[in-house]
């Protein structure tokens, strides 16, 4: 009787490890899921944004021109990395490089850099990362003496 008891215990003890462990990674797979829906829902708001400026006939190289921004870097050349380094083409605004930890596999007509590397001194990095604003710009001001500016603030203040 009392090795059926113990057997019993045992199997509810690892019933409920085995079940608190599932409901541990459902969790962190939930928290990922969670953290990458508020990423892109950030990104989506700030294109919207974007072409709510470009229906006003408004464009960044002009703001960027008026702020003295002439040498620029962006940092993060995903998708509004992509359509920024567009947008600038053939403007009065030069891109001196890009900033991005995936450079090795990032192809774009000019430089692509790791923040880890040496940083030239440009008028201004725009970064276009639409989280962990605040720890880039503490990497950024740690390597360079410029302005370090989101893509989303300037698109609102535009």
């Amino acid at each position: 009787m009392k090795k059926q008891i113990i057997s019993v215990l045992s199997m509810l003890a690892g019933a409920a490890a085995g079940a608190g462990t599932v409901g541990k990674m459902s969790g962190e797979k939930l928290d990922k899921a969670r953290k990458m829906s508020d990423k892109h829902l950030a990104l989506f708001l700030m294109m919207n944004q974007w072409v709510k400026v470009k229906q006003k006939n408004k464009n960044l190289a002009s703001y960027l021109g008026e702020k003295g921004y002439r040498k620029i870097a962006i940092y993060g050349m995903s998708y509004a990395g992509e359509t920024l380094a567009e947008e600038l083409a053939d403007t009065e605004v030069e891109i001196r490089y890009g900033i991005d930890q995936k450079c090795e596999s990032i192809y774009a007509n000019f430089n692509i850099v790791s923040v880890e590397d040496e940083l030239e001194e440009v008028d201004a990095v725009i970064v276009t990362a639409v989280t962990f604003f605040d720890d880039i710009l503490e990497k950024l001001s740690q390597k360079l003496d410029c302005p370090v500016i989101s893509l989303e603030d300037i698109l609102y203040e535009i």
